[in-house]
């Protein structure tokens, strides 16, 4: 009976904290960085240039040739020209 009670302190007593960590002090936790990129600022470049050769007939009609590198410009354009040119009525 006498080894029984000794071996319960014992065990009582092994589980209370552990000898590392008895004596010392547990350090805060680290706080969290985060990082983050600098956002740059894309600026859009400017549309291909367009050159419009605009004519003019003697009974008050008007063509244009279109020229430039960039093919969906030169029809933006186009479409452009022929709603304005479109809605003007002749005199």
């Amino acid at each position: 009976m006498l080894i029984f009670c000794v071996l319960m302190v014992f065990i009582v007593a092994c589980e209370g904290k552990s000898p590392s960590t008895q004596g010392k002090s547990v350090p805060p936790p680290l706080p969290k960085v985060i990082m983050e990129k600098e956002k740059v600022e894309r600026e859009e470049p400017l549309p291909a240039e367009v050159r419009i050769k605009l004519k003019k007939d003697g009974k008050e009609n008007y063509s244009w040739e279109l020229s430039g590198s960039d093919v969906d410009q030169i029809l933006k354009v186009n479409e452009k020209l022929r709603k304005q040119l479109a809605g003007e009525q002749p005199r």
